[in-house]
């Protein structure tokens, strides 16, 4: 009996994809906490936005909690770790205030992006934020500001009806994960209304974000299906599938496991696009590459439209804990 050949298919692989240096950084934060304090390791929100992450983590000791009243007093001389998308400044102020060790795991341009806003405040500016609201590094970006001294902008529409107390003394950042073409939009808007309004003083869109945006695009005209992994509360990751979708693919979806993927839901497929969010990791990406695998005759081209070498440094009370290499797979995502 003859074996029923598989359909041919061509995969595009984008790259960049996956981990970004900040994450990389606030999860190796995690791995060395546990390392050098034991368990449990208490971390504030999602560490990032990935439940394959959180649960690789939770398997090594790490208890996630909202809030920092839910450490049991007889664990305040564990550390608590602050997720990557930064927090506001009543958070560590509570933490000191519990007699609580903290290590902060704030990606460093999100930091950047919190002291580009009190510069606009120290020069006298009201700060127009562009983002996402309830998104944790939204709430974190608002909360180092004194309360109505900052403005929330989501859309066109938003800036289009916001009205400033002072025309004339205006600056704005953004979030660090949005779409590069609808921010540029929502900031034409700003300026159009508002022709004074200062710019941050520099890029607040993270270059991660904006090199799988770049990626994405390249790869998506021509592409039956563009899946994208990640987590449904990523909004780097969401970004990505409006991209893919206003870039040409036919569809797109965000998946976290191969297990999501809806086989029958596409019909036939020739050209799949793949990319992964800055919180995914790139085992779940191969992981998707062997399912197709074993239902295609799949051949992998690579969408390549950068080289990222950035490395931040973790806390300093962590520098001199090795990690093996067993942890550097977990921390690389592999």
């Amino acid at each position: 009996m003859l074996q029923q050949m598989k359909p041919p298919l061509s995969i595009r692989l984008c790259a960049p994809r996956g981990f970004c240096a900040g994450v990389d950084r606030a999860i190796q934060i995690v791995v060395l906490a546990l390392k050098a304090y034991g368990a449990p390791v208490y971390v504030r929100h999602e560490i990032v936005h990935n439940r394959f992450v959180v649960e690789g983590l939770e398997a090594k000791g790490a208890v996630f909690v909202e809030e920092l009243d839910e450490i049991p007093d007889e664990h305040r001389a564990q550390p608590v770790v602050f997720s990557a998308h930064g927090v506001p400044k009543s958070v560590p102020a509570d933490a000191i205030a519990r007699n609580l060790f903290y290590l902060d795991a704030t990606c460093p341009l999100v930091s950047k992006v919190h002291k580009q806003a009190l510069r606009h405040q120290r020069l006298g500016r009201h700060v127009i934020l562009i983002g996402h609201d309830g998104h944790p590094e939204v709430i974190g970006t608002m909360g180092q500001m004194v309360e109505g001294s900052m403005s929330l902008v989501e859309t066109v529409e938003d800036a289009e009806r916001y009205q400033p107390a002072d025309p004339d003394k205006l600056g704005y950042v953004t979030q660090t994960t949005l779409s590069v073409d609808d921010m540029k939009d929502v900031i034409a808007k700003l300026k159009e209304r508002f022709p004074n309004l200062h710019d941050a003083a520099a890029e607040s869109i993270c270059y991660a974000t904006t090199n799988r945006q770049e990626a994405v695009k390249l790869a998506s005209p021509g592409c039956d299906l563009f899946l994208i992994v990640g987590s449904p509360n990523s909004s780097n990751s969401k970004r990505l599938v409006e991209v893919a979708l206003k870039s040409g693919a036919r569809n797109a979806e965000l998946v976290q496991r191969a297990s999501e993927i809806d086989w029958d839901a596409y019909g036939p497929l020739t050209t799949v696009g793949l990319s992964a969010g800055a919180s995914a990791p790139e085992v779940v990406v191969n992981e998707i590459i062997d399912a197709f695998r074993e239902r295609y005759e799949a051949t992998v081209e690579l969408a390549e439209m950068a080289e990222e070498n950035e490395h931040f440094p973790v806390n300093r009370e962590l520098r001199k804990i090795e990690l093996t290499a067993a942890d550097m797979a977990f921390v690389n995502g592999e």
